[in-house]
């Protein structure tokens, strides 16, 4: 971009008390936690069937990653596209085995070594997810909550091994790994006992955190869900029952902004978070009427929960992460746009003058609230976000996705055959 356009836009937000270049650096500190499943559809390594448990990728775009390499392959290109160094999610089902079949409840850090030596050589954290879903002990939507022993046991198998992984990341990378349980229990209708499969949940989880970890390495987050498919009348796992029980366990309680009701809002809810708890972790996502999992938008509520972020000056006490799976696109361009958005929300909130807003509300002059809050949408702010992607060296505007295009004719074709992890 040319130097006097971001010249004009510095002075334009120096004329209300607000400093782009301390806006871009505050960026430039922050990580996003990419989730590796958009690459594939949630299909991961074990090749254990189609996906279940009330979630489903919907579209057949060409090229998905089919193995370990591929995947790697297109995280990179993704990274090369976005702005800063930042974390990679995965799931457990992501496991590298090299071909040898590990029970999800035997998994060790060992099968996550070359996730972590592909971390080490980009710079990058590392978070991890047990997976509750896509397997034969799963079938009926119940894990934790299962009235069935057996059941139970294995995912509570399941869930300590991989804090014990997550762990291994944190020591490993010397960056927090966030840990995040969520299962899928529920059922499709009206059940007959409520408290039953939650106190079982509460059982289990008291027993998977019975085992200590430095927080230095790892944290732990429950995530709640307000329904599934084929489990939309009762979810185990509610908003309430997992904000008491982390309330109650000093745990923390994950947010997803595409798991409430239609019309809750996930950015009035972090304001109240941040008075009883530390750290809040959010799982960015777009839900269309029912937790579709869109790629993220630039649009009115991503806005909403980056201003709250910024306005409670909370940068360093909320972790982000992404959460969708699109099939109907190119993989790639869902990743990137939705990272980029996240990033653009987060550079709009820090230009805006918080301050001062919160000072005509105090003083009940919401006139002039209102009528400043609209003139700083017509502000240059993207031309403080082409200084910043210039900044870290990625294109901005369309030529980004020129990039993917060009990813999409060399490298997709030749996924033909079946590669090995």
């Amino acid at each position: 971009m040319s130097e006097s356009r971001y010249e004009y836009a510095k002075h334009r937000y120096a004329s209300i008390g607000v400093d782009t270049d301390a806006a871009i650096n505050a960026l430039s500190e922050l990580k996003i936690s990419l989730h590796c499943w958009q690459g594939d559809d949630v299909g991961g390594f074990e090749n254990s069937g189609s996906l279940s448990g009330g979630i489903a990728a919907t579209g057949n775009y060409p090229g998905k990653a089919r193995n370990a390499v591929e995947l790697m392959n297109d995280i990179d290109k993704v990274l090369s596209l976005v702005p800063g160094k930042h974390k990679l999610n995965i799931h457990a089902i992501y496991a590298i085995t090299g071909g040898e079949k590990v029970a999800r409840n035997k998994l060790e850090p060992k099968h996550f070594e070359k996730w972590v030596d592909f971390a080490k050589q980009r710079g990058l954290g590392l978070d991890i997810n047990p997976t509750l879903f896509s397997h034969p002990l799963a079938a009926d939507s119940l894990t934790l909550s299962s009235p069935d022993e057996k059941v139970r046991r294995f995912w509570i198998e399941h869930c300590k091994a991989m804090r014990r992984v997550g762990e291994y990341f944190g020591r490993e990378l010397g960056i927090t790994c966030v840990n995040n349980i969520w299962i899928p229990d529920g059922y499709k209708d009206l059940p007959a006992d409520r408290l039953g499969p939650r106190r079982r949940l509460k059982d289990s989880l008291d027993e998977i955190f019975e085992e200590k970890i430095d927080k230095q390495y790892l944290v732990d987050t429950v995530e709640s869900k307000l329904f599934g498919i084929g489990l939309e009348s009762y979810t185990v796992g509610s908003h309430e029952f997992y904000m008491n029980y982390a309330a109650k366990n000093k745990l923390i309680c994950l947010l997803d902004n595409g798991h409430f009701h239609a019309t809750e809002l996930v950015s009035d809810k972090i304001p109240s978070m941040l008075l009883f708890s530390e750290i809040i972790p959010l799982h960015i996502t777009r839900d269309v009427r029912w937790d579709s999992d869109h790629a993220v938008l630039f649009d009115d509520e991503i806005k909403e929960i980056a201003k709250e972020i910024v306005r409670c000056n909370a940068l360093d006490r909320v972790y982000l992460g992404l959460d969708y799976f699109d099939a109907s696109i190119n993989r790639i361009a869902a990743w990137v746009t939705g990272m980029r958005n996240v990033q653009k929300a987060l550079l709009y909130a820090l230009l805006m003058p918080h301050a001062q807003l919160k000072q005509l509300q105090d003083k009940g002059d919401f006139s002039r609230l209102l009528v400043v809050s609209e003139e700083l949408k017509f502000y240059p702010f993207a031309d403080v976000w082409e200084r910043f992607c210039s900044k870290h060296n990625v294109p901005s505007s369309k030529k980004w996705f020129d990039s993917v295009v060009q990813y999409e004719k060399d490298v997709l074709p030749k996924r033909i055959t079946i590669k090995k992890c």
